[in-house]
């Protein structure tokens, strides 16, 4: 394997193994996408990606993470996104979308406006929900514990999301369970301090998860792929492990999910984190060996032997890169020439290609 061998997934082919990460835009309204998100998307497509997700795009209202998120939980959010599916596609590159819900980290502010919690008269929302009434930091609003009907009810919203998001046109579904969004609370037994069968053993706190999954492979044709981006650790005693994620790997795999986005951290303030280069990237290759699973690489990818070296050595099937994308667009198509890889560029383009 390398990183410009195409990757097959039941009925859909990826053109090579780079992933465009789902990357919060903060540009939305009332969920809605626009030209920002046509042009964010689409011209990372036109770089030569194999696969361009959404940023997290939210199931329901009070899920988003700002008032300015994507989101799917209405009829009227299709066709937006239907056109930037189609523009994905006629560049090469296979559409996803990441489903989210934001859980106790929902209702803060855009990044440029202080990435704080958001007052009601400035836009921001109450009750947020969580599997316990827990705060993310000291200074957050303190979430209200969902009843089993509330859960019931996130669980089909995330089921309606992903037959709209087939009547989108996308080809990939991520679901997101981690940085300590409302699915990663409920695995992680620091911010799931329930009694009752959705909180305290491993297995009940990935129920809401496994039917979330369920939910979703309902209405998700089984020749689509389902990807699921996991906290793989939480970097803090006590927390969610590594040795979890093998689990729950393992679990989801029989669900019907295909590939396990290995991330890590978010859902504890404090946690110490080694970040460095591909620091993730262990945690990758130990849920691909012994959760028998594809999986794929995310964390601080930069360069182009580095993330094809990831791909060579097994472990990971995919990379997904998030900042370095915003740095160059066009990342996959100088990895190609950096890598001796033929790599077509666009039509439009071609006379710019340096000729080696």
């Amino acid at each position: 394997m390398h990183l410009f061998e195409p990757l097959t997934i039941h009925d859909v082919t990826f053109r090579n193994r780079i992933a465009v990460s789902p990357m919060c835009q903060y540009s939305s309204e009332d969920g809605f996408a626009n030209d920002w998100h046509l042009v964010h998307l689409g011209v990372r497509a036109v770089g030569g990606a194999g696969l361009v997700l959404t940023e997290a795009t939210a199931v329901t209202p009070e899920g988003r993470i700002s008032p300015d998120d994507l989101g799917i939980w209405k009829d009227e959010h299709k066709e937006p996104l239907a056109r930037i599916v189609r523009f994905i596609e006629q560049n090469g590159a296979v559409a996803g979308i990441q489903l989210a819900h934001a859980g106790r980290k929902a209702s803060t502010a855009a990044p440029w406006f202080g990435d704080g919690t958001l007052e009601i008269e400035k836009g921001g929302w109450r009750p947020i929900y969580a599997p316990s009434p827990i705060p993310f930091a000291p200074d957050s609003i303190t979430p209200e514990a969902l009843d089993k009907a509330g859960i019931s009810r996130i669980v089909q919203a995330f089921g309606d999301a992903a037959r709209r998001a087939c009547a989108c046109g996308f080809k990939v579904i991520e679901i997101h369970g981690a940085h300590g969004y409302l699915l990663g609370e409920f695995l992680s037994p620091l911010s799931n301090r329930r009694t009752d069968e959705y909180g305290g053993s491993f297995g009940n706190r990935a129920r809401m998860l496994c039917e979330v999954t369920q939910a979703i492979r309902k209405e998700w044709p089984v020749h689509l792929p389902l990807f699921l981006r996991i906290s793989a650790s939480e970097w803090t005693d006590g927390g969610w492990t590594i040795e979890d994620s093998v689990a729950l790997a393992r679990m989801v795999r029989l669900l019907g999910v295909d590939l396990l986005d290995c991330s890590s951290g978010g859902n504890i303030a404090k946690a110490k984190i080694p970040a460095g280069p591909g620091y993730q990237v262990p945690f990758a290759a130990r849920v691909r060996r012994e959760g028998n699973v594809l999986t794929g690489a995310v964390g601080m990818i930069t360069s182009a032997q580095q993330a094809d070296q990831i791909i060579r050595n097994g472990d990971a099937d995919m990379v997904l890169l998030a900042r370095e994308f915003l740095r160059d667009p066009h990342w996959p198509m100088h990895a190609a020439q950096t890598l001796g890889q033929k790599m077509g560029w666009p039509e439009q383009y071609e006379r710019a290609k340096p000729r080696y």
